[in-house]
């Protein structure tokens, strides 16, 4: 063993005449632990997080959307659409016609967007509806209208919050308030029309579960009095980190008076603000490891003043001042290498201890339902890098204070 580090690591041993640096020096290593321990939850939370919406974002909604620029919809929708879905990197394509409506029953109601689709076209681009109740996708599925299918009312599937809401379950009857009313001589009147609760779907993304509804095409169509027409074309793409430059490809392709958007544009200020708090994170938890490592400087200080005789000593025999300073310098190493592999310790079984028991959340405040956690390994190397950096820049006053220590002097008096 090198002797800086023999010596280091018997000080830090030693029993001492002063009781109160082996308590500052405990301290300091809880301290470090505690810091790295807490910057490793909190990393492992925010890493969790932006990785469950981007794979619910991913997974349940299209990854791009075909838009007409101007005018109410996109007419002659189905030769453009089997066109687009033989483009490069298109896996699937559907078309959808949604609108703004305001469902209620009862006294209960809530806005939604109730988007009517072609259940077969569409869970190829969304997975939204796989979690639907058994029959959603049955009740959804084009029929021929028969007099007694057109005398009840048509099926509708609403996210779980959203039938929550309006205190509606599977079999109810809710009514849906369109914008396109009805010329009367009195002015618009909104129209209301009946429809039957056939599914209740649960994504797990609070924004879908308490805002969406889906119903049959024609319904819709029906509905917004829109006949012919969809409002967009959803793609599916093989992938979806590359999705904006597909979408690119896939208006030039459309040709004039369409646009795109992709869901990396939709949610670029989600991402960019957890981002952002991953390293605000970082920045103000690191501050428990910067006080640790103030408590080092007192530890070393101190000790340095314990062992002025000791380091005097071993001066006269022939040490000099740098391996002296080296000395205390792995002395904070050592408090800082041990603080940090206990922290790392601690931080990752707690991150997967939250992980396997699935702490519950406010769905409606974080958009998930869970506490997610997912460690990354690299967070730990900056972690470490971070915490052993601080412990090292702690030493440098004292490791300077041994080295100036001048032997005749500090033996004057022994």
């Amino acid at each position: 063993m090198r002797f800086e580090l023999f010596v280091a690591s018997r000080y830090l041993r030693a029993k001492r005449r002063q009781a109160v640096v082996g308590v500052v020096t405990a301290i300091s290593i809880a301290g470090v632990a505690a810091g790295v321990a807490a910057l490793i939850i909190a990393l492992a939370i925010t890493n969790g997080m932006r990785r469950d919406l981007q794979d619910k974002l991913v997974d349940s909604s299209a990854h791009v959307q075909l838009l007409r620029v101007e005018g109410d919809g996109i007419r002659d929708w189905e030769p453009l659409l089997r066109r687009l879905s033989r483009l490069p990197h298109v896996v699937a394509a559907a078309p959808g016609l949604y609108e703004q409506v305001f469902v209620i029953r009862g006294a209960r109601g809530s806005g939604a967007m109730v988007e009517g689709i072609i259940p077969r076209d569409e869970l190829r681009v969304s997975h939204v509806l796989t979690s639907a109740s058994p029959g959603s996708l049955d009740a959804l599925s084009p029929r021929p209208e028969t007099p007694a299918e057109l005398a009840s009312p048509p099926p509708i599937v609403l996210g779980r919050d959203l039938a929550d809401t309006v205190g509606a379950e599977v079999g109810d009857e809710v009514k849906l308030i369109s914008p396109q009313g009805e010329l009367t001589p009195m002015g618009v009147i909104p129209k209301y029309t009946p429809f039957r609760v056939a599914g209740i779907f649960h994504s797990g993304f609070y924004q879908y579960d308490a805002e969406l509804g889906f119903m049959r095409m024609a319904d819709a169509q029906r509905l917004y009095d829109e006949p012919d027409l969809v409002s967009v074309i959803s793609f599916r793409v093989d992938d979806p980190n590359r999705a904006p430059e597909i979408a690119r490809t896939i208006e030039q392709a459309a040709g004039p008076g369409y646009m795109t958007t992709n869901w990396t544009d939709e949610n670029r200020e989600l991402f960019r603000a957890l981002k952002l708090e991953q390293v605000v994170t970082f920045i103000v938890i690191a501050l428990i490891v910067i006080v640790a490592a103030l408590n080092i400087l007192i530890a070393l200080t101190m000790m340095v003043m314990e062992k002025t005789r000791d380091i005097a000593v071993m001066m006269s025999f022939g040490v000099d001042p740098g391996q002296v300073r080296r000395i205390f310098l792995f002395q904070g190493l050592l408090i800082g290498v041990v603080g940090t592999a206990l922290g790392l310790a601690l931080g990752y079984f707690a991150a997967w201890t939250g992980s396997y028991y699935h702490i519950p959340l406010s769905p409606d405040v974080y958009s998930i339902d869970t506490l997610p956690f997912a460690p990354l390994a690299i967070h730990g190397v900056i972690v470490s890098i971070a915490s052993i950096g601080i412990s090292l820049l702690a030493t440098l006053y004292p490791s300077s204070s041994a080295a100036r220590i001048l032997p005749a002097e500090a033996l004057r008096y022994e």
